[in-house]
Protein backbone atom coordinates (compact mmCIF):
# COMPACT_ATOMS: atom_id res chain seq x y z
CA UNK A 1 0.00 0.00 0.00
CA UNK A 2 1.33 3.51 -0.91
CA UNK A 3 2.07 6.14 1.14
CA UNK A 4 -0.62 8.34 0.40
CA UNK A 5 -3.20 5.62 0.22
CA UNK A 6 -2.65 4.74 3.63
CA UNK A 7 -2.44 8.27 4.61
CA UNK A 8 -5.65 8.63 2.88
CA UNK A 9 -7.25 5.83 5.14
CA UNK A 10 -5.74 7.27 8.70
CA UNK A 11 -6.98 10.85 8.42
CA UNK A 12 -10.94 10.18 8.74
CA UNK A 13 -10.44 8.14 11.62
CA UNK A 14 -8.00 11.07 13.04
CA UNK A 15 -10.62 13.25 12.09
CA UNK A 16 -13.88 11.11 13.78
CA UNK A 17 -11.66 10.76 16.78
CA UNK A 18 -11.49 14.33 17.64
CA UNK A 19 -14.56 15.03 16.87
CA UNK A 20 -15.52 12.37 19.56
CA UNK A 21 -13.28 14.52 21.59
CA UNK A 22 -14.38 18.12 21.04
CA UNK A 23 -18.32 17.19 21.43
CA UNK A 24 -17.30 15.49 24.92
CA UNK A 25 -15.14 19.12 25.61
CA UNK A 26 -18.29 20.91 24.87
CA UNK A 27 -20.76 18.98 27.28
CA UNK A 28 -18.11 19.08 29.82
CA UNK A 29 -17.63 23.14 29.59
CA UNK A 30 -21.71 23.32 29.68
CA UNK A 31 -22.60 20.87 32.37
CA UNK A 32 -19.26 19.40 33.93
CA UNK A 33 -18.24 15.94 33.76
CA UNK A 34 -21.82 14.36 34.78
CA UNK A 35 -23.29 15.79 31.52
CA UNK A 36 -20.74 13.81 29.18
CA UNK A 37 -22.43 10.46 29.06
CA UNK A 38 -21.63 8.16 26.41
CA UNK A 39 -25.63 9.04 25.01
CA UNK A 40 -24.65 12.58 25.49
CA UNK A 41 -21.58 12.43 23.40
CA UNK A 42 -22.96 10.03 20.77
CA UNK A 43 -25.48 12.63 20.43
CA UNK A 44 -23.69 15.99 19.85
CA UNK A 45 -20.66 14.16 17.64
CA UNK A 46 -24.02 12.82 15.37
CA UNK A 47 -22.90 9.30 16.01
CA UNK A 48 -23.45 5.86 17.59
CA UNK A 49 -22.43 5.02 21.01
CA UNK A 50 -20.92 1.80 19.09
CA UNK A 51 -18.24 4.04 16.96
CA UNK A 52 -17.01 5.52 20.65
CA UNK A 53 -16.14 2.20 21.63
CA UNK A 54 -14.69 1.80 18.79
CA UNK A 55 -12.24 4.92 19.42
CA UNK A 56 -11.97 4.64 22.99
CA UNK A 57 -11.92 1.46 25.07
CA UNK A 58 -14.21 3.49 28.10
CA UNK A 59 -15.70 7.11 28.69
CA UNK A 60 -12.95 7.34 30.88
CA UNK A 61 -10.24 6.69 28.24
CA UNK A 62 -12.22 9.47 26.03
CA UNK A 63 -12.29 12.27 29.05
CA UNK A 64 -8.63 10.94 30.01
CA UNK A 65 -8.19 11.77 26.18
CA UNK A 66 -10.26 15.16 25.53
CA UNK A 67 -8.36 16.38 28.83
CA UNK A 68 -4.88 15.50 27.07
CA UNK A 69 -6.53 17.55 23.34
CA UNK A 70 -7.91 20.70 25.34
CA UNK A 71 -4.83 20.86 27.24
CA UNK A 72 -1.82 20.84 24.87
CA UNK A 73 -4.07 23.04 22.69
CA UNK A 74 -4.00 25.63 25.04
CA UNK A 75 -0.35 25.41 25.04
CA UNK A 76 -0.25 25.24 21.72
CA UNK A 77 -2.12 28.68 21.32
CA UNK A 78 0.11 30.22 23.08
CA UNK A 79 3.15 29.39 21.30
CA UNK A 80 2.46 29.69 18.00
CA UNK A 81 2.37 33.57 17.61
CA UNK A 82 5.96 33.88 20.00
CA UNK A 83 7.60 31.36 17.01
CA UNK A 84 7.39 33.86 14.54
CA UNK A 85 9.83 36.30 12.98
CA UNK A 86 10.37 38.94 15.86
CA UNK A 87 13.34 41.47 16.07
CA UNK A 88 14.06 41.07 19.64
CA UNK A 89 14.02 37.78 22.44
CA UNK A 90 12.35 39.97 24.16
CA UNK A 91 9.59 40.73 21.62
CA UNK A 92 8.96 37.06 21.76
CA UNK A 93 8.54 36.70 25.12
CA UNK A 94 5.80 39.38 25.39
CA UNK A 95 4.13 37.44 22.38
CA UNK A 96 3.36 34.98 24.24
CA UNK A 97 2.41 36.84 27.56
CA UNK A 98 -0.30 39.06 25.46
CA UNK A 99 -1.00 35.91 23.28
CA UNK A 100 -2.07 33.84 26.71
CA UNK A 101 -3.92 36.80 28.15
CA UNK A 102 -6.08 37.18 24.89
CA UNK A 103 -8.88 35.71 23.17
CA UNK A 104 -9.36 32.90 21.63
CA UNK A 105 -6.86 31.36 24.51
CA UNK A 106 -8.52 33.45 27.38
CA UNK A 107 -11.98 31.86 27.06
CA UNK A 108 -14.88 31.84 29.26
CA UNK A 109 -15.54 27.59 27.86
CA UNK A 110 -11.94 27.19 28.41
CA UNK A 111 -12.27 28.04 32.05
CA UNK A 112 -14.98 25.79 32.24
CA UNK A 113 -13.39 23.06 31.26
CA UNK A 114 -10.66 23.56 33.46
CA UNK A 115 -13.04 23.16 36.55
CA UNK A 116 -14.93 20.56 34.92
CA UNK A 117 -11.80 18.84 35.04
CA UNK A 118 -10.05 20.12 38.31
CA UNK A 119 -11.98 17.23 40.59
CA UNK A 120 -11.11 14.67 38.38
CA UNK A 121 -7.83 15.85 37.61
CA UNK A 122 -6.42 15.22 41.47
CA UNK A 123 -8.13 11.98 41.77
CA UNK A 124 -7.28 10.09 38.74
CA UNK A 125 -3.67 9.24 38.53
CA UNK A 126 -3.56 9.21 34.57
CA UNK A 127 -5.13 12.41 34.47
CA UNK A 128 -2.90 14.01 36.97
CA UNK A 129 0.24 12.90 34.46
CA UNK A 130 -1.46 14.54 31.56
CA UNK A 131 -1.74 17.94 33.93
CA UNK A 132 1.83 17.34 35.00
CA UNK A 133 3.02 16.89 31.69
CA UNK A 134 1.26 19.60 30.34
CA UNK A 135 2.07 22.25 32.75
CA UNK A 136 5.80 21.39 32.04
CA UNK A 137 5.28 21.87 28.66
CA UNK A 138 4.31 25.28 29.05
CA UNK A 139 6.10 26.08 31.87
CA UNK A 140 9.40 24.71 29.78
CA UNK A 141 8.37 27.00 26.79
CA UNK A 142 8.15 30.15 28.79
CA UNK A 143 11.67 29.34 31.00
CA UNK A 144 13.62 28.91 27.06
CA UNK A 145 11.66 32.74 26.58
CA UNK A 146 12.83 34.41 29.56
CA UNK A 147 16.86 33.02 29.05
CA UNK A 148 16.63 34.25 25.76
CA UNK A 149 14.97 37.46 27.10
CA UNK A 150 17.19 37.74 29.75
CA UNK A 151 20.60 36.76 27.53
CA UNK A 152 19.72 39.35 25.21
CA UNK A 153 19.81 42.19 27.91
CA UNK A 154 22.79 40.78 29.25
CA UNK A 155 21.18 39.26 33.05
CA UNK A 156 23.00 36.16 34.02
CA UNK A 157 20.53 33.59 34.83
CA UNK A 158 21.48 30.11 36.84
CA UNK A 159 19.42 26.84 35.48
CA UNK A 160 17.31 27.49 38.95
CA UNK A 161 16.90 30.82 39.27
CA UNK A 162 15.35 30.56 35.12
CA UNK A 163 13.23 27.99 36.85
CA UNK A 164 12.24 29.75 39.43
CA UNK A 165 11.49 32.67 37.11
CA UNK A 166 9.46 30.62 35.06
CA UNK A 167 7.07 29.12 37.69
CA UNK A 168 6.39 33.05 39.15
CA UNK A 169 5.87 34.23 35.59
CA UNK A 170 3.58 30.90 35.24
CA UNK A 171 1.75 31.64 37.78
CA UNK A 172 0.85 35.58 37.27
CA UNK A 173 -0.15 34.54 33.56
CA UNK A 174 -2.23 31.95 34.95
CA UNK A 175 -3.97 33.76 37.20
CA UNK A 176 -4.84 36.35 35.20
CA UNK A 177 -6.31 33.48 31.82
CA UNK A 178 -8.18 31.63 34.71
CA UNK A 179 -9.74 35.66 36.05
CA UNK A 180 -10.17 37.02 32.17
CA UNK A 181 -12.47 33.55 31.67
CA UNK A 182 -14.60 33.58 34.65
CA UNK A 183 -15.23 37.61 34.52
CA UNK A 184 -14.95 38.25 30.49
CA UNK A 185 -17.00 41.84 30.75
CA UNK A 186 -14.88 43.09 34.29
CA UNK A 187 -11.85 43.93 32.17
CA UNK A 188 -10.79 46.28 29.44
CA UNK A 189 -9.68 44.46 26.15
CA UNK A 190 -6.15 44.90 26.07
CA UNK A 191 -6.01 45.15 30.34
CA UNK A 192 -5.20 41.70 31.18
CA UNK A 193 -1.98 41.59 28.42
CA UNK A 194 -0.86 45.04 29.94
CA UNK A 195 -1.05 43.69 33.46
CA UNK A 196 0.96 40.50 32.33
CA UNK A 197 3.38 42.29 30.49
CA UNK A 198 4.43 44.83 33.68
CA UNK A 199 4.17 41.90 35.91
CA UNK A 200 6.27 39.31 34.18
CA UNK A 201 8.57 42.04 33.02
CA UNK A 202 8.86 43.01 37.13
CA UNK A 203 9.57 39.14 38.22
CA UNK A 204 12.26 39.15 35.74
CA UNK A 205 13.75 42.52 35.62
CA UNK A 206 13.07 43.36 31.91
CA UNK A 207 10.96 46.05 30.06
CA UNK A 208 8.68 44.04 28.13
CA UNK A 209 5.42 46.92 27.93
CA UNK A 210 5.35 48.24 24.50
CA UNK A 211 7.34 46.29 22.37
CA UNK A 212 4.99 46.18 19.74
CA UNK A 213 6.04 49.39 18.40
CA UNK A 214 9.63 48.90 18.56
CA UNK A 215 9.57 45.55 16.36
CA UNK A 216 11.87 46.42 13.17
Amino acid sequence: MSDHATKFKREPAEQRKEALIQATLSLIAEQGLQGATVRAIAERASVTQGLIRHYFSSKEDLITAAYDFHMRRLTDMTSAPADGDYSTARLRLATFVTTGLTHPVVDPGSVSLWAGFLNKVLADDKMQAIHEQTYRDFRDRLESLIADALNEVGIPASPAELRRLAIACNAVVDGLWMEGGALPYAFEPDELPKIGLASVGAIIGVELTDLEQRQT
